[in-house]
């Protein structure tokens, strides 16, 4: 195996280690540093499969790899940002034992179906163009964004949403995440209008969501993704 090989892999590594470190953050009470570092994983997540491509370093381990360091930095990870939000969202604890919410850990269904994403994605070869289930990075993401809108908007660790909203947010994406419905991804075969028309629109509402409001914006981008892929993407 030659190092340009092994190079993917290094970046895959990167996209790990960044889950880890939001996972630490997040047990050191650090919220908005947990969230920055999914973003860091989504961009390691990205440039890695950029990266085998360009090289035409593509392995079945290089696959594995990726699928295990996805759910840590986009399963576990955003399972851990919920749980914070969530024990956030409460004067006093629901189910308390000691200083743990056992309500709150209604978060880690998150990592759950997560890793039945990945899975059912590794063995599934229809989704070339598109995605059958949401995609566990959209998901990560999503969580992401609530501790940065609230830091932006000076609420962070206030009761801002109720624990029980935040248990509907939990099942309603760990749902998508294992259902049937079709969502676009950003593999074009042109960058032409035509074909493209979701997708284009999309990344217009995000650009000029995200320069007007910033991280508040966050949160609904990724809400006008799924609503998008449902109402308007063909598959």
């Amino acid at each position: 195996m030659s190092l340009r090989q092994y190079i993917p892999n290094a970046i895959t590594c990167c996209n790990l280690i960044s889950g880890c470190f939001s996972i630490l953050f997040s047990f050191s009470g650090m919220p908005v540093m947990a969230s920055v570092m999914i973003f860091a994983a989504g961009l390691f997540d990205f440039f890695d499969g950029f990266t085998a491509r360009l090289l035409n370093a593509h392995s079945p381990i290089g696959g594995d790899l990726d699928s295990l360091s996805d759910v840590v930095s986009f399963g576990v990870a955003p399972g851990f940002i919920m749980y914070h939000v969530m024990c956030s969202g409460m004067v006093e604890p629901i189910w308390p034992l000691g200083e743990i919410s056992l309500f709150a850990c209604f978060a880690f269904l998150l990592p759950v179906f997560s890793a039945v994403r990945l899975a059912k994605f590794n063995v599934d070869t229809r989704q070339t163009t598109s995605f059958i289930g949401l995609p566990t990075p959209p998901m990560a993401i999503f969580m992401a964004s609530l501790p940065l809108a609230f830091w932006q908007l000076e609420l962070l660790d206030q009761p801002v949403l109720n624990p029980y909203l935040c248990l509907g947010i939990v099942i309603l994406f760990s749902v998508m995440m294992v259902c049937n419905l079709h969502f676009f991804s950003f593999k074009m075969k042109s960058v032409s209008w035509k074909g493209n028309e979701v997708r284009w629109i999309f990344l217009i509402i995000a650009i000029v969501g995200f320069a007007v409001f910033r991280f508040v914006a966050l949160p609904f981008i990724l809400l006008a993704y799924i609503l998008m892929s449902v109402l308007f993407y063909k598959g």
